[in-house]
C-alpha cells in the first residue's frame, strides 16, 4: 500500500478545463456569438495577409507590421479558440500536461508580442508625421526585420519562465481547472507548492514589458496630436486624426481590456468566476477580429 507521501506526489498527465462551472447550461448558446467572432477573425485577418501578399504595392514596412500582426492574431486564435469550441460541442475538455503548458506559453508570450508591435507601429506612425522625407530611409526593410525579430526574441525569452516556473510545480492530483484556457494563475491553484514566485513574476515582467510599450505608444500619438493640430493643409488633420485617432482606441481598448482581466484576477474572491472566464476568452478573441478592421481598412497610401 502506497504511502500518503506517495500518493500525494502523484504526477497528472493531463488536466480537465470546466468553463462556467456555475452556468454549464449556457454554452451551446454563447458558442454561436464565439464562432461568428472566431470566423470573422480568422476571415479577416487571413484577407489581409492574401491582399498584402498579392498587391505589389502594399510591399512597404507599414503593411509588413500590419501582416506581423495578423499572423499573431491567428495564432492566438488557433491556440485558444478551437480548444474552448470543442469544449462548448463535444464536451473534450481534456488536455494533456504538455499541451496545457504549451498554451500558456504562446498565450503569455504572443500577447506581449502584439502589445510590442502596437508600439512599432505607433513609432512607424510617429516617424511618418514628424519626419516625412527621411521616412523612407528610417522604416524600411531591413528596420521591419529586426523590430520583429526584437518582438519575438524579447518577449518570448522573458516570458519563458512563466510557463516553465509553472509545469516545475507539483501537482497532487487535483486536476481541474475552471477556466475554458490553461491560464497562469488558474493552473497554479492546483498544485501543492507555493506559487508565490511564479505569480510575483508574471506580474512584474507583465507589466513591465506591456507598460512599457503603452507608455511608448502613449507618447508617440500625443506627439502625433500635438502635430496634427498644426496642419495648415485642409483636410490634412482630418485625414491623420482619422486613421492615428482609430489606431489609438483600439490600442486603449485592448489595453484596457487587459487591466480589467488583471484587476479582476486580483480580487478574483469578489467577482464571479464565470465573469473572469468569459474576459480571458473574449481577450483572446475580440482585438483578432478588430485588428485588421481597424488596420487593414483604415490605412491609407
Amino acid at each position: 500500500m502506497a504511502s500518503p507521501s506517495n500518493s500525494s506526489t502523484a504526477l497528472v498527465s493531463e488536466f480537465l478545463l470546466i468553463c462556467f462551472p456555475n452556468y454549464q447550461s449556457w454554452q451551446h448558446w454563447l458558442s454561436l456569438p464565439l464562432s461568428f467572432l472566431f470566423f470573422l477573425a480568422m476571415g479577416a485577418n487571413a484577407t489581409l495577409l492574401i491582399t498584402i501578399w498579392l498587391e505589389a504595392s502594399l510591399h512597404e514596412p507599414m503593411y509588413y507590421l500590419l501582416s506581423l500582426l495578423s499572423l499573431l492574431d491567428i495564432v492566438l486564435c488557433l491556440t485558444v479558440i478551437p480548444k474552448v469550441l470543442a469544449i462548448f460541442w463535444f464536451d473534450l475538455r481534456s488536455i494533456s500536461f504538455s499541451a496545457c503548458f504549451v498554451q500558456m506559453f504562446i498565450m503569455n508570450s504572443f500577447l506581449a508580442m502584439e502589445s510590442c508591435t502596437f508600439m512599432v507601429m505607433a513609432y512607424d506612425r510617429y516617424v511618418a508625421i514628424f519626419h516625412p522625407l527621411r521616412y523612407s530611409s528610417i522604416i524600411n526593410d531591413q528596420f521591419v526585420a529586426k523590430a520583429s525579430v526584437f518582438i519575438m526574441s524579447q518577449n518570448a525569452l522573458l516570458l519563458s519562465p512563466v510557463p516553465i516556473l509553472s509545469a516545475r510545480l507539483r501537482y497532487c492530483g487535483k486536476n481541474v481547472i475552471e477556466n475554458c484556457i490553461c491560464a497562469n494563475l488558474s493552473v497554479s491553484r492546483l498544485s501543492c507548492d507555493n506559487f508565490t514566485l511564479n505569480r510575483v513574476y508574471q506580474f512584474v515582467a507583465g507589466w513591465t514589458l506591456l507598460g512599457s510599450d503603452f507608455i511608448l505608444i502613449f507618447l508617440s500619438y500625443t506627439f502625433i496630436l500635438r502635430a496634427v493640430l498644426r496642419f495648415k493643409a485642409e483636410g490634412a488633420a482630418a485625414k491623420a486624426l482619422s486613421t492615428c485617432g482609430s489606431h489609438f482606441i483600439l490600442i486603449l481598448f485592448f489595453s484596457t481590456i487587459l487591466l480589467v482581466v488583471v484587476l479582476i484576477d486580483v480580487s478574483r474572491n469578489k467577482v464571479p468566476t464565470d465573469i473572469l472566464i468569459l474576459l480571458d476568452v473574449l481577450y483572446h478573441l475580440i482585438p483578432a477580429a478588430l485588428n485588421p478592421i481597424v488596420y487593414g481598412f483604415r490605412s491609407k497610401e
